[in-house]
């Protein structure tokens, strides 16, 4: 009798064990299930990036958003980024017009497009303050010009350096198409009016070809975004004023412009991610400053359409 319930016992200590087990096992699978099912909806809320951007327009601009156009497809691999020049009115014109994503501009749309019901189908986002400075051959003998001096030099009264203190030698003006929203800020800001096409003068929207013109054209004289300048040619003080980032943001040195990167309204997803990763501190406070613009936070004056400048 002893025997038969020892062995009933063990059955029923084993049938137990067998259960638990059981139990257990679903556990540990229904808990698998669930980590799995979890780590799969993680895996499909993730985002990730692809498509094209073209972005086109203004060569001022155009360095900055290359080299953060390249940052950016490296932790996007998905997104190809294409950075093209050809002016800020070609840029604007072409994002009108759908023909690419991002219209790069020096100046705002308004001021290039006619049609006011297409202007206002853009929308801005500015990324930057550019400054620009009129550049000499470094051999002419002049650092310095004043206001008047250059709308005499760029209208054709002024024709030899001699007659603003330089060498005696024809001055070369290296111009802009107009096109150029370089040329409408360094009109509007620098001449405070527009200049003629002069006969003799050598016309080229791009920026690196200007500074290698300048470089190499006997009393050549351009001008350039801060971005360009190094020292293969001269930069000019205007009014006495040196061109830096400083006496930009304080309000000292007029001859500046806001960098926009105009949409055709609200930008797809891609797009938006990339003018996003633009306004980033990384690229504001690294590749902004480091290219020689200036992030828009540290202006400590403002300026609208018409030009007018008030403090912040």
């Amino acid at each position: 009798m002893k025997l038969k319930k020892s062995v009933l016992l063990a059955l029923t200590l084993a049938f137990s064990v067998s259960l638990a087990a059981c139990g257990n096992n679903n556990n540990s699978q229904g808990s698998s299930a669930s980590n799995g099912s979890s780590a799969s909806n993680n895996k499909s809320a993730e985002t990730k990036l692809s498509g094209s951007i073209i972005a086109s327009g203004s060569t001022a601009l155009q360095p900055l958003v290359d080299q953060a156009g390249k940052k950016f497809s490296e932790t996007n691999s998905g997104v190809s980024i294409q950075v093209q020049g050809g002016g800020s009115g070609t840029g604007l014109t072409q994002v009108s017009e759908g023909q690419v994503q991002i219209g790069n501009s020096d100046v705002f749309a308004e001021e290039k497009i006619d049609d006011a019901s297409k202007a206002a189908e853009l929308k801005d986002h500015q990324v930057a303050v550019v400054a620009m400075a009129a550049v000499v051959n470094k051999e002419v003998g002049v650092t310095n010009l004043t206001k008047q001096q250059l709308v005499d030099i760029f209208t054709g009264k002024i024709t030899n350096w001699k007659d603003v203190q330089g060498k005696d030698q024809k001055i070369v003006i290296v111009n802009r198409p107009g096109s150029s929203g370089t040329r409408a800020t360094f009109e509007k800001f620098a001449l405070g009016q527009k200049a003629p096409d002069l006969q003799g003068s050598i016309q080229e929207d791009s920026s690196g070809t200007v500074k290698k013109l300048v470089k190499e054209t006997p009393g050549a004289i351009g001008y350039l975004a801060l971005s360009y300048i190094d020292d293969t040619v001269q930069p000019l003080q205007y009014d006495g004023v040196d061109a830096t980032a400083d006496n930009v943001a304080a309000g000292k040195y007029p001859v500046w412009a806001y960098e926009h990167m105009y949409t055709k309204g609200e930008p797809d997803a891609t797009t938006k991610a990339f003018l996003d990763y633009m306004l980033s501190d990384e690229v504001q406070n690294g590749d902004v400053v480091e290219m020689g613009y200036i992030p828009v936070s540290k202006m400590q004056v403002v300026r609208d359409v018409k030009g007018n400048v008030t403090n912040k």
